[in-house]
Formats: C-alpha cells, sequence, structure tokens
C-alpha cells in the first residue's frame, strides 16, 4: 500500500507542466546555453523533477504536512 493521493488531476497537470520547463531551463542553464551559472541550473533542473515527480505520484508531502488536499477524495 502506498500513501493516499492528495493532489488532483488539475494539479497534477499544472506540476507536470511547470516541473519539466524549470527542468529544461535548468538542463538548458548547466549546458551553458543560459547565463545564469550553474548554481541556479541545478536549483532550477532539481525543483523541476520534484514538481514533476509529485505530479506523476499524486503525493505531495508538504501538501500533507499543510493538509491541503486538492484531490477532491476529502
Amino acid at each position: 500500500m502506498g500513501m493516499k493521493n492528495n493532489i488532483g488531476a488539475a494539479d497534477s497537470r499544472i506540476r507536470i507542466g511547470i516541473g519539466l520547463g524549470l527542468a529544461a531551463v535548468g538542463v538548458a542553464s548547466l549546458g551553458g546555453l543560459l547565463g545564469v551559472g550553474t548554481v541556479v541550473g541545478t536549483v532550477l533542473t532539481l525543483l523541476g523533477l520534484v514538481l514533476a515527480g509529485t505530479g506523476l505520484v499524486r503525493v505531495c508531502l508538504l501538501y500533507r504536512l499543510l493538509g491541503v488536499d486538492t484531490s477532491g477524495s476529502r
């Protein structure tokens, strides 16, 4: 058994879209295509992967800690 979903469908799609966008900008920065530096590129890539990952599995630990549930299952 896994954790109960607390991310709804719309929230999931938004997280995946924004996450992939941030990850793409981060990777472009790490590749030298953008002049924002490697630290910013690394942070953007990791943040994007976390957002996309939580959107895919539909479980957010921060939401759980704050008592937020956008899945509509309450």
